[in-house]
């Protein structure tokens, strides 16, 4: 066995492995993403039963091996039970789980550290009355993308480089265009408050991504451009996207 360890994460996939053992993968500030077993998890008198149930959030101790982590005990702080308790949170909270573990590399640890606290943040958010879970999803999604380094340019014209008169995204040139610009392509439109709430989402602190509403015309504008931008840097269907009630 390896040399022990604290690792401080959250359970983002559990199957069963073996007669009673569980196989989970972790994201961790310490590590990035690793996949762990849970020796006896499985059996019915086991302490560390509950611990292995996606969106667990804690202190794992473990023993490093060659290819996975072996956990000897946990300690829980947040089971994120109000989730499991609406389906509709449930559904976008396995979603944000999904996309976390597609996008996160093995054993990146500043990669790791970053998506940790972007999806726990997130998942607070579900618990929220005043946000919608629509808009919870998009905002993550931007910002998720804007981690990786791949989000759109929503600040000045990918053309031209002009900050004003910006009413225009373009999927093709991943960026918005100003209104001179537009003339030479296909675009779709966004308007001023669309234009901020995107630029807000990519350089607003966690901390500080879930404290906004939009309207209607706001959140369909960003929509229209979030969704098929996503997909561009997606090349499978998550599981859980066909449950979520905006899809």
């Amino acid at each position: 066995m390896g040399q022990a360890c604290v690792l401080t994460g959250m359970v983002l996939k559990t199957a069963p492995a073996g007669e009673y053992d569980r196989r989970i993968v972790l994201l961790t500030r310490e590590q990035g993403k690793v996949t762990a077993f849970v020796r006896g998890a499985r059996r019915p008198k086991s302490a560390l039963q509950a611990a292995t149930d996606l969106f667990c959030f804690g202190k794992f101790e473990a023993y490093e091996g060659r290819e996975a982590f072996t956990v000897v005990k946990a300690e829980i702080s947040n089971y994120f039970r109000e989730l499991y308790g609406d389906l509709d949170k449930t559904y976008y909270g396995c979603y944000f789980l999904e996309v976390a573990e597609y996008f996160t590399q093995p054993y990146q640890a500043e990669e790791g550290r970053q998506q940790l606290k972007l999806l726990y943040q997130t998942l607070r958010a579900l618990s929220v009355p005043s946000l919608e879970h629509r808009l919870v999803r998009r905002i993550y999604e931007l910002k998720t993308l804007t981690l990786y380094g791949v989000r759109p340019n929503v600040f000045s014209c990918v053309q031209c480089g002009k900050k004003e008169d910006l009413h225009w995204f373009s999927l093709r040139e991943r960026g918005v265009l100003c209104d001179a610009c537009r003339k030479k392509q296909a675009a779709c439109p966004v308007n001023a408050a669309a234009l901020y709430t995107l630029q807000y989402i990519i350089t607003a602190p966690v901390e500080k991504l879930y404290t906004f509403r939009v309207t209607r015309e706001v959140y369909e504008m960003i929509s229209r451009i979030l969704e098929p931008y996503f997909g561009l840097y997606v090349d499978r269907e998550f599981r859980t996207l066909p449950f979520l009630a905006d899809t």
